[in-house]
């Protein structure tokens, strides 16, 4: 299915209802997004282009900027207001995404901008402990009970027997 327009909020507008420049137009951002094409989307940005727009799977501009590693895209979205802590229509989280890819640096960005790390299936902090991450659980601010005994532990982080 491909991209297309959605409002600011959490629910989309059906692609048929707008003109085909409109569509082609919303997939050059979303491509923008993903390669890191920072001028051309914060221009778009600027020029009203919704910072909040999401795609036919719930991601917005700065989930795929994130989920890619573009650190300087992301500042540059949450800057314009774009919102860290939405999550997609799976219900995953921009933050968790980039603990993932392990892209530490937008990781940050998210962290200090009040991403919630503990938003999302699975949370950035389960993640970055599924993943053994622990570089990460300090950033993120992982603290006792945020790891529930259902999340997988990795094998390098199991006590010897």
């Amino acid at each position: 299915m491909p991209d297309h327009v959605a409002a600011p909020t959490q629910s989309h507008t059906n692609i048929d209802n707008l003109p085909a420049e409109t569509v082609s137009f919303a997939h050059r951002m979303f491509d923008a997004a993903r390669e890191g094409n920072t001028e051309l989307l914060l221009q778009a940005v600027d020029a009203g282009l919704p910072v909040n727009l999401t795609n036919d799977k719930g991601n917005t501009l700065l989930m795929l900027a994130a989920y890619a590693g573009h650190a300087e895209l992301t500042k540059g979205l949450l800057q314009r207001k774009a919102d860290p802590n939405r999550l997609n229509d799976l219900g995953q989280s921009m933050i968790a995404g980039a603990v993932f890819k392990s892209h530490d640096e937008v990781v940050r960005v998210l962290v200090e901008a009040g991403a919630d790390p503990r938003i999302g299936k699975p949370t950035a902090i389960e993640a970055a402990h599924i993943f053994g991450r622990k570089e990460l659980m300090e950033v993120l601010g992982a603290k006792q009970g945020d790891i529930g005994a259902n999340v997988p532990t990795p094998l390098s982080a199991r006590p010897e027997k």
